[in-house]
């Protein structure tokens, strides 16, 4: 059985974690061994489309250099089977004691979603304090981190939603945010047209990000 992770080493592995978005599985193993050759390997795969499951199985059999989690996972349901798929951890756009719990009992890390200083308290009283701020930029971005740096100083943050090339050095400078979430490494375009070599150099350029945290 492999070791368990925690949230905390899934966000220090590298300065973004890429959020991937699977319509076609026979892509799964080239992508991740191309975002892996460019150093980055915790890769989060989304439960958005029907082939999101069937990826991550594939790169846990297919890629074992790679650290692979499921994203948008929003019920203990979405834990199990992520868990049984192969996945490693957990992202969810939300929180709820249901998916914390579930995630626990899969084994699963688990980056939980929050937006607001309720969803922060809640999470952290259920032991979660490594969390992901999500949608970013619609909820407040670089700002509202700064904010949340006084009454939530222990909070260690992965902002995901609007975080692109152009504005995640900015988010990796604050003390409070480990990693970035971000789709850009992982092109629509370039996934169709196969163009492993184009992600391997957008991991690249991603894992060379500087950071604080």
């Amino acid at each position: 059985m492999a070791e368990q992770l925690t949230a905390l080493s899934i966000m220090q592995d590298a300065p973004v974690i890429p959020v991937i978005v699977l319509r076609d599985v026979n892509h799964a193993v080239s992508m991740a061994k191309a975002l892996v050759a460019g150093g980055i390997r915790v890769l989060e795969v989304t439960l958005r489309t029907p082939q999101g499951l069937a990826a991550i199985e594939a790169i846990a059999k297919s890629v074992p250099e790679a650290i692979v989690g499921a994203g948008t996972v929003r019920n203990a349901a979405d834990a199990r089977a992520a868990a049984a798929a192969g996945a490693r951890f957990a992202v969810s756009p939300g929180y709820t004691t249901s998916v914390g719990d579930a995630c626990r009992d899969a084994r699963l890390a688990l980056l939980p979603g929050v937006a607001t200083s309720s969803e922060i308290m809640q999470a952290q009283q259920d032991g979660f304090n490594e969390l992901k701020f999500f949608p970013a930029l619609q909820a407040g971005g670089i700002n509202m981190l700064k904010a949340w740096q006084g009454p939530f100083a222990e909070v260690r943050f992965c902002p995901t939603g609007g975080i692109t090339t152009a504005n995640a050095a900015e988010f990796l400078a604050l003390k409070n945010v480990v990693c970035v979430g971000g789709s850009w490494l992982v092109p629509t375009d370039t996934l169709e047209r196969g163009d492993w070599e184009h992600i391997t150099l957008l991991a690249r350029e991603a894992a060379a990000l500087p950071r604080k945290a």
